[in-house]
């Protein structure tokens, strides 16, 4: 069902809510791609089951899965792990990939309106082209939309959800490297992005960072670099070692957080979370950070990388997050995929 009114989203009343606030349910795709972890997609099915073990202790789980014997396999390491079988559903909407972070949909909701919830339908095309083909995965947004009966708003510009952050609020924070890299959206400028983003996403005021992490293929994503956790609070991650490739973009992120207001004109509240040591598989620095959580809505779901400051990272995100339990989930081997929780995961708002 789509929305053919000539009016944007925002104009209509509606916004993205944040990822604290409380979900109906998330949304993934079952990973099946071989290529995406090479040699290692068996050891990743125990992590991501514990993954969906957890969601399940508080919402709705909704997999996408290419047919009854993926399913079958999906449902067994589900159940192995433990999951509230109950909160799990699976669909037969088929997939290229597992990031549903980035090819799933933007839910939207608008509490006046008669339809209290619609969804945003991105164009896709796996992080400027580099991992064809993407045209399953391209129309799991319109899948879900049929599955829900929820109306649809298609801009027709590329957009991936790991390359935005909300606060809720009216205020959105992404990344220079991402959204204005020529491999996306070439015809935009930066002024034309900014009326997408507020448009789509129901804001007021876009604040942009510049690079990402070393290894990150998405051309530097948010959500493996800052991310509220409340209204007017961000964590952002830092690199203490100044030897460290990501010793400088970090700190320039930092400086540039000091500096942002937020869409009141308040300050933000900025919590440092340290950077793990790197992570490197097969000569291969891989985007290993522990700002890829992902907040559910009983816990925060936290990607660990048997490093030291694992502990530390946990402890200062329970201090953000003094309602729900942080538990760390290890990613050893997921982070070979280059994503964690927070990629592969799409929150659909209650």
């Amino acid at each position: 069902m789509k929305i053919d009114t000539g009016k944007s989203p925002k104009a209509l009343g509606y916004r993205f809510p944040a990822e604290f606030e409380p979900h109906a349910a998330t949304w993934l795709s079952w990973p099946h791609k071989e290529a995406s972890w090479p040699g290692k997609i068996d050891s990743i099915f125990p992590a991501y089951a514990k993954f969906i073990q957890l969601l399940s202790e508080g919402e709705e789980v909704h997999i996408n899965v290419a047919n009854p014997s993926m399913e079958a396999f999906a449902r067994k390491h589900i159940e192995a792990a433990g999951a509230t079988m109950d909160q799990v559903c699976f669909h037969y909407f088929p997939t290229n990939d597992a990031w549903c972070r980035d090819h799933g949909p933007a839910f939207l909701v608008n509490d006046q309106a008669e339809q209290r919830k619609a969804l945003v339908k991105w164009n896709y095309n796996a992080w400027g082209g580099k991992y064809p083909p993407f045209d399953l995965d391209n129309e799991i947004p319109y899948h879900i939309a049929r599955y829900r009966n929820i109306p649809t708003f298609s801009p027709g510009i590329i957009m991936e959800g790991g390359s935005i952050e909300v606060n809720g609020k009216g205020t959105l924070m992404t990344t220079e490297a991402c959204l204005l890299n020529p491999n996306r959206n070439p015809h935009l400028s930066k002024p034309e992005i900014e009326v997408f983003l507020k448009e789509y996403y129901g804001v007021d005021h876009i604040l942009w960072l510049k690079d990402g992490i070393v290894g990150d293929d998405t051309d530097g994503h948010i959500d493996d670099l800052t991310r509220f956790v409340n209204e007017d609070t961000v964590v952002t991650v830092v690199e203490e070692d100044k030897a460290d490739e990501n010793y400088e973009v970090l700190k320039e992120n930092v400086e540039l957080l000091e500096q942002m207001t937020l869409e009141s004109g308040k300050s933000l509240n900025i919590v440092e979370l340290p950077m793990p040591k790197a992570v490197i598989f097969e000569d291969m620095r891989l985007p290993a950070s522990y700002a890829n959580f992902y907040i559910a809505n009983t816990s925060v779901i936290v990607p660990t990388f048997r490093d030291s400051n694992d502990d530390k990272a946990l402890s200062i995100l329970q201090s953000c997050f003094p309602d729900r339990k942080v538990v760390g989930v290890d990613s050893w081997d997921l982070i070979w995929g280059l994503g964690s929780f927070h990629c592969l995961s799409q929150q659909e708002p209650a």
